[in-house]
């Protein structure tokens, strides 16, 4: 079912990519479109979570470098039955994280160092739960994909009027349809992405709280990031705003969570369906982390690194 979903994902892009270069230059403007789209849809599933990571500026991290992370993710992989992936910081004050990857087998999880520093044990816990949710659920090659293709959409739109704004376009709209395919693009490609990430968001939120054993822990933290993504700003987010519906709660600042165009559903729907879960008795068996007991601190190194990164910024349980 989900390569039903991801090919017909891939075909929408497709279809808006060939209707933006018709609307640009005609029957050959679709053909080059098409030609294009079908080589960037090989490329994105190769290539296209290196890509993502590398706009981040993400830097992978192992037990040695970031042990507590390391530790963390591995253990709730296990938990879900799902191989180590790898695991990726952030520079960025912003607290937020995302997964990425053709499929488990190749996957990987980042988070920023603001999202470790911000968040308790227990809560980041909550959100690497929620993205190898996005892995096992196999979200995140549909997800990856799109912000490629959507990236690529929005530049097409922008660049129209240098592509077609000369009188001799080969438009068959003439300057009206650059005009329209500039207008149009971005606003296609957003639709898109929101059509992807709302019910994604709602179904790893469900699968993350039971992996880490606690709906509650994924609650609180939501609340935090959203909070913080409103007050930090992401810079490698706002240069690659196609990307945004990748984390676990939208990085663009500024942006209003709850609006009817937003890439993720708003935080409060969110929180109140992890409270309902929570009430249910909707918490996996397993072992689980207790609140009161303190975490273990390496004397050499905080959650997010060892000799050489900032220590004197290490959070709760770095």
């Amino acid at each position: 079912m989900n390569m039903m979903k991801t090919a017909m994902l891939l075909a929408a892009l497709t279809a808006i990519f060939m209707g933006v270069g018709y609307l640009i230059g005609g029957s050959g403007g679709a053909m080059i479109a098409f030609l294009v789209a079908a080589g960037m849809n090989l490329f994105s599933y190769w290539n296209a979570d290196k890509l993502v990571l590398r706009m981040h500026n993400a830097h992978e991290v192992d037990e040695r470098s970031a042990p507590e992370f390391h530790r963390m993710v591995r253990d709730l992989a296990a938990r879900a039955n799902l191989p180590m992936p790898k695991t990726y910081l952030i520079e960025s004050d912003q607290p937020n994280a995302f997964a990425t990857g053709r499929n488990p087998e190749n996957a990987a999880v980042a988070a920023t160092t603001g999202l470790l520093r911000t968040l308790s044990y227990e809560e980041a816990s909550g959100v690497m739960a929620h993205e190898l949710a996005h892995v096992k659920n196999r979200d995140t090659l549909t997800m990856t994909i799109t912000a490629t293709l959507a990236g690529a959409i929005s530049m097409l739109g922008n660049f129209a009027l240098f592509f077609g704004g000369s009188r001799n376009n080969n438009s068959p709209f003439g300057f009206a349809g650059v005009l329209l395919a500039a207008l149009t693009a971005p606003f296609a490609a957003m639709l898109v992405q929101m059509a992807i990430s709302r019910t994604r968001e709602y179904s790893a939120d469900r699968d993350g709280a039971a992996i880490a054993g606690n709906p509650l822990w994924l609650a609180s933290a939501l609340a935090k990031i959203a909070g913080g993504a409103k007050r930090q700003p992401m810079a490698s987010a706002e240069h690659n705003p196609a990307t945004a519906h990748l984390f676990i709660i939208n990085p663009l600042n500024g942006e209003r969570m709850d609006s009817l165009f937003s890439t993720h559903p708003a935080t409060e729907n969110r929180i109140a369906a992890l409270e309902e879960m929570a009430r249910q008795g909707g918490i996996s068996e397993g072992p689980r982390i207790s609140r009161e007991t303190p975490m273990r601190s390496e004397p050499s190194a905080g959650p997010w690194g060892s000799a050489g990164r900032s220590r004197r910024r290490a959070g709760p349980w770095g």
